[in-house]
């Protein structure tokens, strides 16, 4: 994966959880899998609002879907949570400066 790509998937995780509606999807699913009926109801948003909020989890990788009848059902996607953590704790550690003094600043 070039480093573009590696950029834009990154930012798909982020944008999947900088929503109000997203989290609280999220925090639904974190003890089992739901029907989009139940999020819907608990919500109380439309269809199509949650169809693009769906989307945009699954898209990102931390949500599966599976249809069941006429309803879909969805679920934390495990490796895509993980990776999630994973890069969250690559972004925001520090790294070790092997420079003695680190880099000055030539302006």
């Amino acid at each position: 994966m070039n480093m573009e790509n590696k950029y834009q998937n990154n930012a798909k995780v982020f944008k999947a959880l900088c929503d109000p509606n997203r989290l609280m999807i999220m925090e639904m699913l974190q003890s089992a899998e739901r029907c989009a009926c139940e999020i819907l109801e608990d919500l109380q948003i439309g269809q199509s609002t949650l169809s693009h909020h769906m989307k945009i989890l699954c898209e990102s990788g931390l949500v599966d879907s599976r249809r069941e009848g006429k309803w879909m059902y969805y679920s934390f996607n495990k490796e895509g949570c993980e990776a999630a953590k994973n890069l969250l704790a690559e972004i925001t550690s520090q790294k070790e400066n092997n420079n003695v003094g680190g880099r000055k600043c030539e302006c």
